[in-house]
Parts: C-alpha cells; structure tokens; sequence
C-alpha cells in the first residue's frame, strides 16, 4: 500500500508538472485553470487514483480513462496526463483474472481511441495529432505489458503447484511401498510362526504323552521340535533381513521346491497327507512358487491346528497360465486314541462366514498376483483350500 501511495504522489506530481512546463514553451489552446482549474484537478485525480489500483483496478481503469477524455475533450494542453492511465492499465490486466480483465481493456482502449481522436480532430499543427497516436500505442503496450506478467504468474504458479503435488505424490507412493512391505513382512511371519508353533505344540503334546512309555518316541519328537524351530529361525532372519543393511544371515523365501519337507513335516505332527504333483511344463516364477508354499503351510498349518491327525490330500495343477492348488482334509476323527473323541466334531476352523487371520492372509496373497482363493467346508466334515495363481502374476511381488 506505501508503494502505490508514492506511485500515486509521483504520477500526479509529474503530470502536473509535465504539463505546465510543456504550456510554459509551448503555450496552450485552453489553460488549466479554467472551469475552475478543473485541468489541474483531472490531472491530480487521474494520479491519486493509483493509490487503490490494487484493492479496485477496473474502477481505477474506468476513473482514469473518464478523467483523460474529458481533459482532452475539453481542450485542454497536452503533456504527460496520461502516466495515470498507462498505471491503471497495467494493473487491471496484470492483476485482473485473464480473459475478462482483456475484455475490458480493449473495450476501454477502443473508446479511449474514438474520444482522443474525435477530440483532435482540428488540432494545429496536424503533426501533433502523433501523439495522439503515441497514447493509443502506449495504452495498448501498457495492456500488454500486464497481461504478460500476470500469464508469467500464472505459469509459475501452476509450476509450483505440479512440483508440491509431484512431492505429495511421492511421499504418499512411499508411505504406500512401506505399508506393502510392512504388510509383507506381517503376512509372512504368521505364515511362518503359525506353522511353526502348530507343529511344535502337536509334538510337545506326543513328547508329553509318550514320555515315560515310549523314550525313542519321545526323542523323535523333540528332534522335530528342535528342527521346526531352528528351520522357523532361518525364516524369520530371512524375512527380517530386509530391515537391516547388510547380508547376513538371509536365505532365499521357501517356495514348491521344499513341498517335501513341508509334508514330511506335516507327516511327523500326525497328518496322512499325499501329495499329488504334476511336473510344471516351465519354472514356475518365484513370486507364484513362493506363494503356492505359503498357501499350502498355511492350509496344513490350519489343519493342525484346528482338527488334528487326519488325511490331507495336498493337489498341484500347474496348467498353461494358472497353478492350481488344492488341500483337502477328511476332517477330525472321532475316537482316534488322540483325545479327539472329547471333541465336538467338525473342522472347527474359520468359515467363510467367520474368517480368520489365515484365510485372509491366504486370500491376500492370491489377490497380490491377480489369483483367487476358495475355502468351504466339504459334504463329508472336512474342509477344502482352492488357490488359482495366475503363472504370470499381474500384481506386486511378494
């Protein structure tokens, strides 16, 4: 605002004076002071206008362009009366809103341009009439003029605004890898410890029953405890390699090659389980291969630990582009000599209706790789696990 009240001082000081020292050489038709000095006046407030271009630029624009046809219509000497209008001009384009603010000027420009010329048109000599000319050209450059600092504003204005998004977009991109890998790495230590501790619990319980009966029994079954926990620690170092920095300790993520020792596994905590396995026609990639494990750790895992020794028919399909995985289990057996018969029977896991953490994570995981995931109960008790995965995986890795 202090700046537009000097610029406001300075164009009315200067017009005032540019205009007297030009009648002083020059003389004039029709002097300042006549009407009641109302030269002198339209020149102050054609300049103390400018104190309020900013807050007011199209009155200001209007007040100016008023003051300058009727200073020039009435006759009055020519001189510097136009700094005011070329200020007010200037601002209303440069600090007006684009098309609308042009709009206005070049129709203030127009009529600006009929009442100057109509006002000239028995000026003596015909060569003054050039400067009539000059504020024509003047008031289109002054238009101009702002319209381009105002377009350079915009322009580094929308520039700023694409590099603040650029910047939100990619925090939120790695807020959003973080969540993925945070998820991961959650998906993975269930799968891992729910195996683990299902394992371990079917053989602390053999390990406790048999203890004094059976010692070599007994001893088979801590020596599965102590590989179960030991193969869970590798696993889990694996997994969590990815927090530190270096190397050590990582493992490559178990995949289809180590199907065996999983059912071999399985087979120790009490399970009858077959595997039918069909020889993939291509490898399988690593992120299907690892998954396909997980989903069927996870299935037996489930079995374990909800219903006991019984048989589980573990089925691989791999096709053309999709890998079929199916586990499918008998359900629990009544009377197996286990302690089963004290329990109701069923499967006892999750339903569709109720799902658990580990039909969920099942199903995450076949959806990461644009597969799907089935899990209901069949006619006769048990339950059975249907993965599809795609062989060409169309989400994340894993």
């Amino acid at each position: 605002m202090t700046q537009d009240v000097v610029l406001a001082l300075f164009v009315s000081v200067m017009q005032v004076q540019g205009t007297v020292a030009r009648v002083a050489a020059e003389g004039a038709p029709r002097p300042l002071t006549d009407f009641g000095n109302l030269g002198f006046a339209l020149l102050v407030v054609s300049g103390l206008v400018v104190t309020v271009r900013r807050r007011w630029p199209v009155p200001v624009f209007v007040t100016a362009a008023l003051a300058s046809l009727v200073y020039y219509g009435l006759d009055f000497p020519d001189g510097p009366g136009w700094l005011g209008l070329f200020v007010a001009l200037y601002t209303l384009t440069a600090y007006g809103d684009g098309r609308r603010s042009l709009v206005i000027a070049g129709a203030g420009i127009t009529v600006l341009a009929i009442g100057w010329l109509v006002a000239a048109a028995d000026i003596e000599p015909r060569a003054a009439i050039g400067w009539v000319f000059f504020r024509i050209g003047a008031s289109v450059m002054s238009a101009a003029l702002g319209e381009s600092v105002r377009s350079r504003r915009v322009i580094a204005a929308e520039a700023q605004e694409r590099a603040e998004l650029a910047e939100r977009t990619r925090e939120e991109e790695a807020r959003a890898r973080v969540d993925a890998e945070r998820l991961r790495i959650a998906r993975e230590v269930h799968d891992t410890v729910a195996h683990a501790i299902a394992i371990i619990n079917v053989q602390s319980g053999v390990t406790a029953h048999v203890l004094d009966k059976r010692p070599e029994r007994a001893r088979e079954a801590l020596q599965a405890i102590e590989q179960t926990s030991s193969r869970a620690l590798r696993e889990m170092r694996a997994i969590l390699g990815v927090l530190r920095d270096d190397n050590d300790g990582r493992v490559p993520y178990p995949g289809l090659e180590q199907i065996d020792e999983l059912t071999a596994k399985a087979r120790e905590a009490g399970l009858d389980v077959t595997l039918e396995e069909i020889s993939p026609v291509t490898p399988l990639p690593s992120a299907v291969g690892s998954a396909a494990y997980r989903i069927l750790q996870e299935s037996i895992t489930n079995v374990i630990r909800h219903v006991g020794p019984t048989r589980v028919t573990v089925a691989l399909n791999p096709g053309i582009d999709v890998l079929e995985i199916r586990v499918t289990d008998e359900g629990r057996r009544i009377g197996s000599g286990d302690g089963s018969a004290d329990r109701p029977s069923g499967n006892g896991r999750d339903t569709p209706a109720k799902a658990g953490r580990g039909i969920l994570g099942m199903r995450e995981r076949c959806r990461l790789l644009g597969g799907e995931l089935d899990a209901k109960p069949t006619p006769g008790g048990g339950f059975e696990v249907t993965a599809r995965l795609p062989l060409a995986p169309t989400g994340s890795r894993l």
